[in-house]
């Protein structure tokens, strides 16, 4: 903190950063848009529609107490048991073993195990990862977490953290498998949502308080830095442009779209999204001015990354995860924030200026691709509407074989859109759930900000909720799950927002 304190260029900064906000407060507009948000604040919280949206419904309030609930901790936790059984049986033999004291406290703390396994998994060339060992090492830590739950009577796996609509949410993926049009090609899937369910379970089952998630999230990050490095050395040195990740009749002279580790340059930047908000936190949480810049650091190299990755919807969804931040934070700065973007927006690399001009140009022909797509998925979905095709892209891929191409005699992989593959795979029941999957997980997030004590913890949670804003828009011009790795950080990132919560909830009792 001295290094910063002695340094010039900060303390201009500083300085000049607390003129603006003495500026703004004073300034009329400022005035005014405090009078709105006050005005417009009290009319929210007499809304009855807002009122009913923010109540505790009746499913939500006596769900940890259901049987449906209960059954499934019961049967999540049948390792757990069967390991408690163990070390009760033998408890004087293993407890006289020095082996087994020390394995039972590594694996005490499976969120170490899980922070350096993402670390792992963001740090792993296309190349060399398998999405078998994303289960694999899913199903190898819910192993060890029972292993070290056996000393810890009141240790185990909670699943009823989630809420009832991520358990219905899971129901409606096992009846899109069993109704499958073709069992062989949604099997891998299966795979897949199991591996992304463990990884969110472990999460909020393996913390008990902040330093732990914190861990986890600070693992998780050190991964992405390190994709995001070189991410940054694929912008420097140059890769090739690839003619269908951008139209070279509006991107002329616009270089190779970077992709790191990660096969795609969305992939990637979708990645970034997802967990580069998490940095805002871990800044302010920072005890010291080592946590400060490597906070600072790590969000500098993948805000530079993902400027590389040239994917506008990523630059939208990380606008929209800094501005959800700053809601929480403070929400009065928003319209500064707002005004100091647009005034930054000419400063920006010509080639990200020029990237985002192409937003929602109609000539693009990977805007107008995305629009052949939704057509033809809207052709398919006249039949398949209310049962889904069966689970995962392989067999709507198949599906859409049985149905006249594209304008280019091609037929599309997927949808292009999270919330229509959800609907065309599990159906519009399974549909309503993922939906009612995502609003649950938002309100009751917010929420748990609210009624929140430890500033930590709420920090935390903000920046969980802004990185899943940001990717829940993406997912209106992307199917951010076909790429598996992007999927299980989906649910880790779920499972840090459930976690958050707990922790908030265990803070309030106390």
């Amino acid at each position: 903190m001295a290094i910063v304190e002695n340094s010039v260029v900060c303390r201009f900064l500083l300085a000049f950063w607390s003129a603006l906000v003495e500026t703004w407060r004073g300034s009329g507009i400022g005035r005014a848009l405090r009078s709105f948000g006050r005005g417009f604040a009290a009319a929210v919280q007499g809304s009855g529609i807002c009122r009913f949206l923010w109540r505790e419904g009746l499913l939500s309030r006596n769900w940890l107490s259901s049987l449906t609930c209960k059954l499934i901790t019961l049967i999540l936790n049948i390792p757990c048991a069967i390991c408690k059984w163990l070390y009760q049986a033998g408890k004087r033999v293993w407890d006289g073993s020095i082996c087994f004291r020390a394995g039972a406290t590594l694996c005490g703390n499976s969120y170490l195990l899980l922070g350096l396994f993402l670390a792992v998994m963001l740090m792993a060339p296309h190349g060399s990862w398998d999405n078998r060992y994303a289960l694999m090492g899913a199903i190898a830590l819910i192993a060890l977490f029972a292993f070290g739950s056996g000393p810890k009577e009141k240790t185990r796996l909670e699943p009823g953290a989630f809420g009832p609509y991520y358990i219905f949410f899971m129901a409606f993926i096992c009846y899109a498998f069993l109704s499958s049009l073709d069992w062989k090609a949604s099997i891998r899937f299966v795979g897949f949502h199991l591996a992304a369910f463990l990884l969110a379970v472990l999460v909020v089952s393996s913390v008990k308080k902040y330093e732990q998630i914190q861990l986890v999230v600070g693992l998780a990050l050190a991964g992405l830095t390190v994709a995001a490095l070189y991410g940054c050395y694929q912008g420097v040195v140059g890769v090739p442009v690839v003619a269908n990740q951008q139209d070279l009749s509006v991107n002329a002279g616009m270089p190779g779209r970077v992709y790191s580790f990660f096969d795609n340059p969305n992939n990637f930047a979708e990645l970034l999204v997802m967990l580069t908000p998490m940095n805002y936190a871990l800044f302010l949480n920072a005890k010291g001015w080592r946590g400060r810049i490597a906070a600072l650091f790590s969000f500098g190299v993948c805000g530079v990354a993902l400027g590389f990755t040239l994917s506008r919807s990523g630059y939208l969804g990380f606008a929209l995860a800094t501005v959800v931040f700053i809601a929480f934070w403070n929400w009065k700065l928003i319209p500064l924030l707002v005004a100091l973007g647009i005034c930054c927006i000419p400063l920006l690399p010509q080639t990200i200026y020029n990237r985002i001009l192409t937003i929602g140009n109609t000539k693009d022909t990977s805007t107008n691709y995305r629009f052949a797509i939704y057509k033809a998925s809207g052709v398919l979905m006249q039949d398949y509407w209310l049962r889904g095709v069966g689970l995962g892209s392989d067999i709507l891929t198949r599906t859409f074989k049985g149905y006249p191409p594209m304008f280019d005699g091609n037929f599309p992989i997927h949808t292009h859109n999270n919330y229509l593959q959800m609907w065309a795979e599990t159906g519009l029941f399974g549909a309503v759930s993922f939906i009612a999957m995502l609003f649950y997980q938002l309100k009751t997030g917010v929420k748990a900000y609210v009624a929140g004590t430890d500033k930590r913890v709420k920090n935390l949670l903000a920046a969980a909720l802004a990185g899943f804003c940001g990717i829940i828009l993406i997912s209106v011009a992307e199917y951010t799950w076909f790429y598996a790795r992007n999927m299980f950080t989906y649910f880790f990132l779920f499972g840090v927002i459930a976690a958050c919560i707990k922790i908030s909830r265990e803070n309030c009792r106390a």
